[in-house]
């Protein structure tokens, strides 16, 4: 049988299957999955850590988000943008964060590219957003991992110099942040779709 993609919690609360057994990731799922996100911060914040998620689940990017606060500053871009092959190095030691070079690098390049923006970083990605869908998906089959805007948007940003903003992750970044609502029929967070 496969796995139902919605899980009565303890709590007496339904939701997606993937929020609903870990602590972490149901105060994720319940707080910050699929609720609009206008932060320039944390968009940034959520930019980059995608991008780190890349190959990874995302409870490993969760549990360790403190720590890549902590090391980048709060993803305040300006003091990103600022660091240097000498923080590089450092962060390589870090066990407390995903010690890959090619990511920790992206996120000072994708710093470097928000301050060059010439739209405030909320707009431009807001830009891409669908225009909103009627109803919850009735199962995970029904939400796609790649869209035309998720494809629209990492173009868009590979041309103004972010890396590590593939289209799937891209499409992340939308469920993430709220661009797009995929939590499935049935869960409690379904029904709030526009109370956000």
């Amino acid at each position: 049988m496969p796995r139902p993609d919605v899980v009565l919690g303890d709590d007496g609360l339904a939701r997606c299957a993937w929020g609903a057994t870990d602590p972490e990731y149901r105060r994720y799922h319940d707080e910050e999955w699929g609720t609009p996100q206008h932060d320039p911060v944390r968009l940034f914040e959520k930019v980059c850590l995608e991008g780190f998620q890349a190959g990874l689940s995302w409870i490993t990017i969760l549990r360790r988000r403190p720590a890549f606060r902590e090391v980048f500053h709060g993803f305040d871009a300006e003091r990103v943008a600022a660091m240097t092959e000498h923080d590089v190095e450092r962060l390589l030691g870090d066990a407390r964060i995903i010690r890959h070079r090619g990511k920790i690098e992206a996120t000072i390049a994708n710093a470097r590219a928000v301050l060059a923006l010439d739209v405030p970083l909320d707009q431009l990605l807001w830009s891409f957003a669908p225009p909103a869908r009627t109803g919850a998906p009735a199962s995970f089959a029904d939400v796609p991992a790649v869209t035309v805007e998720s494809t629209a948007m990492s173009r868009d940003l590979r041309r103004r110099g972010f890396r590590f903003v593939g289209p799937t992750t891209m499409y992340a970044l939308m469920q993430a942040s709220g661009m797009v609502d995929d939590h499935v029929a049935g869960c409690h967070r379904a029904m709030h779709h526009s109370a956000a």
